[in-house]
């Protein structure tokens, strides 16, 4: 069994952006906004992980935090 993401809701975005990114040191690794669906899901990683989401399939690859605004 592997840890691959945990879904977070979340208020505001950009709040929510500036907590993962710029106080647990989070990096952003995709991005899927859906104007039809209104909803938008952030991808992050910590920096450690970084190489091991390239090396293998996003499926796959490092653990992710995801947020999901709509």
């Amino acid at each position: 069994m592997r840890y691959l993401h945990t879904m977070l809701r979340v208020r505001n975005l950009d709040v929510a952006l500036k907590f993962y990114q710029d106080a647990l040191g989070l990096k952003e690794v995709r991005r899927i906004e859906n104007d039809k669906g209104r909803f938008t899901l952030v991808f992050l990683c910590s920096s450690d992980d970084l190489e091991a989401l390239k090396k293998q399939p996003q499926t796959r690859g490092a653990p992710l935090v995801e947020l999901t605004y709509n």
